[in-house]
């Protein structure tokens, strides 16, 4: 798989521009990411998925990030929702994959849906916002509260067929634009039992597709692979722009000095910089991952402290790839602030990824140390 998604680079870093201008992946990169089998790495064996070691997964997203960040990030969020499908019943994994194994499904966690019981299951009304490659998907899972007289609500994944939904084109950003993030909007769906699981099953891998599914893959934290799914697009990012800045001051002429470029000691200094933290973030994240997944392979559980590391790990790493992509593309000059130039749609896709709320870092910063005091974590996603 991962040979068959280098094979791919070339064309999705062609079609950046085309991705942006349409505000959605084209067709032909769609294609070619299902054709890879990247979306099937993390996707259940009984539904022609391959259950592989996730650090590959991540791989193939970070080398995807360094052409396309809007290609990476909807391989990211797409690609663990075919995992966490595999937490649901057999039921609904059959209604999906079963006669399209490459079925993709979109999502919108925000709780911004109201479950009322029905017999059967649920009547769902609502809307939601950011959901990713949504114009491609044939199902989405979606955040939404069930109301209680006597206690608080609670909070549910849902799973509803695209006929059950509108997409609601509302996406126009700053940045990410061609991860077709639109609106779902909901007026009275039935939603049976079966589609539906608890947050708390979701966070804790207690779920009755774990029957079916029984592979150590499913005993990772959905705490631990959603929000590396966001980060590892960022990482990637960085690694593009400082191989588009290595090429280019190589070769720039300042117009202002007549001198070559490189020889700015401080902005060559600052490429060495960059680059060594963002290896050190993508080092950090894939080596958590392969940490957790040893632990299940070996029969374990992961334990707080390597879910509570791999957080803070995820959160820094986009905080630090952020902040070393500004430092490198504000040494570029006057040319790349052009709206077409790669490293201008690197700087404004990663900037718009931090702004997910996945990536509040103080929360996650306080939670850790909140733990590595004894005193266990402070926030759920852990």
């Amino acid at each position: 798989v991962l040979e068959a998604v280098e094979d791919m680079l070339p064309g999705i870093g062609e079609r950046t521009a085309q991705a942006d201008a349409e505000r959605r992946l084209p067709d032909a990169t769609v294609k070619e990411i299902a054709n890879s089998g990247v979306m099937r790495l993390l996707q259940p064996k009984a539904f022609g998925g391959y259950e592989a070691n996730p650090v590959a997964f991540y791989e193939a997203v970070l080398a995807i990030a360094e052409r396309c960040g809007s290609t990476a990030w909807v391989t990211g969020v797409v690609g663990i929702h075919n995992w966490q499908l595999g937490l649901y019943d057999e039921k609904l994994q059959q209604e999906i994959w079963g006669e399209n194994q490459d079925t993709w499904t979109s999502s919108s966690y925000m709780p911004g849906g109201k479950l009322k019981r029905v017999p059967g299951g649920f009547e769902l009304t609502g809307r939601w916002s950011f959901s990713s490659g949504s114009d491609h998907c044939r199902w989405v899972i979606l955040g939404a509260l069930e109301m209680h007289e006597d206690g608080p609500p609670t909070t549910y994944n849902v799973v509803v067929p695209r006929t059950d939904y509108v997409v609601e084109d509302v996406w126009h950003t700053v940045g990410l634009r061609g991860t077709g993030s639109n609106d779902i909007v909901i007026d009275g769906a039935f939603v049976p039992d079966y589609r539906a699981l608890t947050k708390t099953q979701v966070y804790t891998n207690d779920a009755p597709g774990r029957t079916l599914n029984t592979s150590p893959l499913f005993g990772m934290p959905f705490t631990t692979l959603f929000p590396s799914a966001i980060t590892s697009p960022v990482i990637g990012m960085a690694k593009g722009l400082i191989d588009l800045a290595l090429e280019y001051q190589g070769t720039r002429v300042s117009r202002a000095h007549g001198k070559m470029l490189d020889a700015d000691p401080y902005s060559v200094a600052a490429l060495g910089g960059a680059a060594s933290i963002v290896d050190a973030c993508r080092r950090q994240l894939l080596g958590n991952i392969g940490d957790i997944y040893e632990t299940l392979m070996a029969g374990g559980t992961p334990t707080t402290d390597q879910r509570s590391t791999a957080r803070r790990d995820q959160v820094l790493g986009t905080v630090r790839c952020v902040a070393a992509i500004d430092d490198i593309y504000d040494r570029q000059g006057a040319a790349v602030i052009r709206e077409d130039h790669p490293m201008a749609r690197f700087w404004r896709d990663a900037h718009t990824a931090k702004h997910h709320t996945i990536n509040t870092n103080e929360r996650t910063l306080h939670s850790w140390a909140h733990n590595a005091m004894g005193l266990g974590p402070s926030e759920s996603i852990v």
